[in-house]
């Protein structure tokens, strides 16, 4: 198929194959293509149940959790036949994802998206400030000075930038414990063996269930996030749903 299209589409090397930009451009059309071929056929025969269709969303495990999965779970409800991936990631690029073809959807920055992408505009996700519910009548200044960040990992920048946004960073300890994982995160918020920041989504049920607790009602940071895809000659009906169910402003 090389020498046919006269163009690489992979690179060999000691870690395996790889494919070349071209070789991406490929895999998504293919994938495109397969689904066009199955919708099209299905409304020729008249048997819509026919076909099965899958596709991959990949985003950060607080947006998935708190908005991606709940939406697109309604429209796997209206549509049985579709099977969806929900790739959470907090470590890998979401962009990387979508452009090697191993996710068709991706949540990520608004800064990453690319021209070659089409994408929609998500409402943004707001960072609040959170500790242990035991920590709720202690003054930030002690809390900063006194306890330390828990964030992702070293390259986790959102709780010291919310910080710099209101001059409060040059109070904070250096040194951070990390989990890169949500789960084990907020846990540790918990337990006392630190503070973070959380999506206000993802933050409100541990809020209202008093294992957590705002530290700064005042104190938020606001990332702005999309919703992208590479274009189709033609968006199967079941992507369509998806993309405006997963924008759709509440």
């Amino acid at each position: 198929m090389e020498k046919q299209l006269a163009v690489t589409l992979f690179t060999r090397s000691r870690k395996g194959m790889r494919l070349t930009q071209e070789g991406e451009s490929l895999l998504r059309y293919v994938q495109a293509a397969r689904d066009l071929e199955g919708d099209t056929l299905s409304k020729i025969s008249g048997k819509k149940e026919s076909s099965f269709f899958e596709v991959c969303i990949s985003g950060t495990s607080t947006l998935m959790r708190s908005r991606i999965i709940p939406k697109a779970s309604l429209v796997m409800k209206k549509n049985p036949k579709l099977r969806v991936r929900f790739d959470i990631t907090d470590t890998d690029s979401v962009l990387g994802k979508l452009k090697t073809g191993f996710a068709q959807i991706g949540a990520l920055p608004a800064s990453q998206v690319g021209l070659e992408l089409d994408s929609k505009t998500l409402a943004p996700e707001r960072y609040v400030l959170v500790g242990t519910s035991a920590w709720k009548k202690r003054k930030l200044d002690d809390i900063l000075a006194n306890e330390p960040i828990i964030d992702f990992d070293p390259q986790d920048t959102v709780t010291l930038d919310l910080l710099k946004k209101y001059k409060l960073a040059g109070k904070a300890q250096k040194l951070r414990n990390y989990a890169n994982n949500i789960d084990a995160l907020t846990y540790m918020l918990q337990q006392g063996l630190g503070y973070s920041t959380l999506t206000e989504e993802f933050a409100r049920p541990y809020i209202k269930d008093g294992s957590l607790c705002l530290l700064a009602n005042d104190l938020h940071l606001d990332y702005s996030v999309a919703l992208a895809w590479y274009p189709r000659t033609e968006m199967p009906p079941y992507f369509k749903q998806l993309v405006e169910s997963l924008t759709k402003k509440i």
